[in-house]
């Protein structure tokens, strides 16, 4: 078998066997990913890496070390999740940096963080000066998290005594021309008031509409297919 074709079939396998594992893992966000995380990934994507295009190695060894390392994250993971203690030896835990206003120079030893880290992190939250934050938090996925103090968060209608009406997320109504009649029925809306909405903003049929939303307050948007009739 030639060479290439060897290459080409190695690293169709290994991209499905990737696959298969990622599925396995889970799904979880790069802001959300341990240390621990990270590296793991990076191995088991170079393993397959590896299986792809080293052709020296035997496939079923590559298989091996993908699996066994699969597992061994899967069976960490559970373990974290069935037990505090193992969660906190694995993963570690949160860290104050900040109690009460003053800085905790232990704990920016500990996690070799400098004072510019922790301005960089605070600067993020919208945290310009340390006067103003009452405790900061330096989370298991480098994250840091932010806490005012009260003279300086930002009021909200319940602190000005307001009584807000209740809002619901925006509902998609129309998608690539197909109107979600149930949908619109659920929301107390009529097909007839809908297409006069639509109207108004250039569309002649629910065809010319590729995503029409609509929110709590009755307010519709529309995107047409043809940009040019839009009258936004």
């Amino acid at each position: 078998m030639p060479e290439h074709v060897e290459v080409a079939g190695r690293a169709i396998f290994s991209f499905l066997v990737l696959f298969s594992l990622a599925r396995i893992l889970g799904k979880k966000q790069i802001s959300q990913l341990t240390f621990f995380d990270y590296v793991v990934g990076i191995v088991i994507g170079d393993m397959a890496s590896q299986i792809a295009i080293d052709t020296s190695m035997k496939i079923v060894n590559g298989l091996i070390g993908l699996v066994v390392y699969t597992l061994l994250s899967v069976i960490l993971a559970y373990g974290a999740i069935k037990s505090f203690k193992f969660r906190d030896l694995v993963e570690s835990s949160p860290s104050i940096l900040i109690k009460d206003g003053k800085i905790m120079e232990r704990s920016l030893f500990r996690h070799k963080m400098t004072y510019d880290d922790l301005m960089n992190g605070l600067r993020e939250k919208d945290a310009f000066k340390i006067d103003e934050v009452e405790m900061a938090i330096l989370e298991t996925n480098g994250q840091i998290s932010v806490m005012k103090k009260p003279e300086y968060q930002a009021l909200t209608p319940k602190d000005m005594g307001l009584r807000m009406k209740e809002d619901h997320a925006p509902s998609l109504i129309i998608i690539d021309g197909t109107l979600l009649e149930k949908r619109l029925r659920s929301l107390g809306y009529t097909k007839d008031w809908l297409l006069s909405e639509v109207k108004k903003k250039g569309a002649n049929t629910f065809d010319d509409v590729f995503l029409a939303q609509i929110n709590s307050n009755g307010n519709v948007y529309v995107d047409l297919y043809d940009d040019k009739q839009n009258k936004q």
